[in-house]
């Protein structure tokens, strides 16, 4: 479970709450810690096989971010573990730890998918082949898939525990919000005038919007230079204290859609560096997307590391 080899399936390690389908999350008390393993799902299921270093390039990418982009201030992240910084308590675990666990703020996460989309693909693509939108957003008549869009464009979706992510427009995401800090009112100091909650939400849903627009153009800015189009991605935020923080894991690609620049071609679903690989391979099979999934070939499970690995060198060298 522990063999760099093998990769790590998961951590048992003291204080742990919540087991997701990629992290670990510890309670340090004042913080928290988040373990990304080298877990892989695919259409929302876990497969029983990991991919050895995935955990470790997820949490290096984010934090490279964290530490490049402006526009990423304020976030969630203290230190990520290594040698020389690690919780009180877990030294014996540092080989599991090293690289590949963040200790973070304690963030009241904001339960709303915060999608930026600067192509037309994937699920947008198909909702604006049925309405000319995407998540409430009107768009010019006649794109083609992969089309760059005039302008980015910040479409939330729901946060599903289990089951797929729905598309829903800001205004929905303004009620979502809504309810939700009068959920958190009574143990979180929010940015909000009593008498007018949903001001307050429209308020938060606007910066959020505003931050994740900033965020994802400073990253693909960034991105083009290294021959990277970043086609779309998705950011969580949360509350801290009343200071509104980035959280969670940022710009992978477990959370982003990334395109060599030399193969993009409008009409053509570009490969990229992330799990598509993966899918296509199980879309393949005779499989219901089901658990249980699939055994694995050495060889899928190798391919899909490298295109992390890949991803990662040319971003972040």
């Amino acid at each position: 479970m522990t063999d760099s080899l093998a990769g790590l399936q998961k951590t048992d390690l003291p204080r742990l709450v919540h087991r997701g389908k990629v992290r670990d999350l510890y309670d340090l008390g004042a913080h928290l810690m988040i373990v990304a393993t080298d877990r892989i799902s695919a259409f929302d299921v876990v497969m029983d096989q990991p991919v050895p270093g995935k955990g470790v390039l997820l949490t290096q990418m984010s934090r490279f971010w964290l530490e490049k982009l402006a526009a990423c201030r304020p976030h969630h992240l203290e230190y990520v573990v290594s040698d020389e910084h690690v919780p009180a308590g877990y030294e014996p675990h540092v080989a599991q730890l090293r690289g590949r666990a963040m200790v973070v703020k304690r963030v009241h996460i904001l339960p709303i998918e915060c999608v930026v989309r600067g192509y037309l693909v994937g699920g947008g693509w198909k909702e604006y082949q049925a309405t000319g939108r995407v998540s409430g957003v009107k768009l010019p008549a006649g794109l083609r898939c992969a089309a760059k869009l005039p302008e980015p464009i910040f479409t939330p979706s729901t946060k599903a525990a289990t089951g797929h992510d729905e598309p829903i427009s800001f205004e929905q995401g303004v009620e979502a919000a809504g309810d939700w800090l009068r959920f958190v009112r009574e143990t979180v100091p929010v940015p909000a005038d009593e008498e007018e909650p949903v001001a307050a939400a429209r308020q938060l849903m606007e910066q959020i919007r505003r931050r994740s627009l900033d965020i994802y153009t400073q990253a693909a800015r960034y991105a083009e230079t290294r021959g990277i189009i970043i086609a779309d991605t998705k950011f969580e935020f949360g509350l801290h204290n009343g200071e509104l923080l980035l959280a969670d894991e940022v710009l992978t690609p477990d959370s982003s859609r990334f395109w060599p620049k030399e193969s993009y071609r409008v009409g053509e679903n570009p490969p990229s560096f992330d799990k598509q690989y993966l899918r296509d391979y199980l879309e393949a099979l005779t499989w219901n997307k089901q658990p249980p999934p699939p055994r694995l070939p050495d060889e899928v499970i190798e391919k899909t590391r490298q295109k992390y690995a890949e991803a990662h060198r040319l971003l972040a060298g």
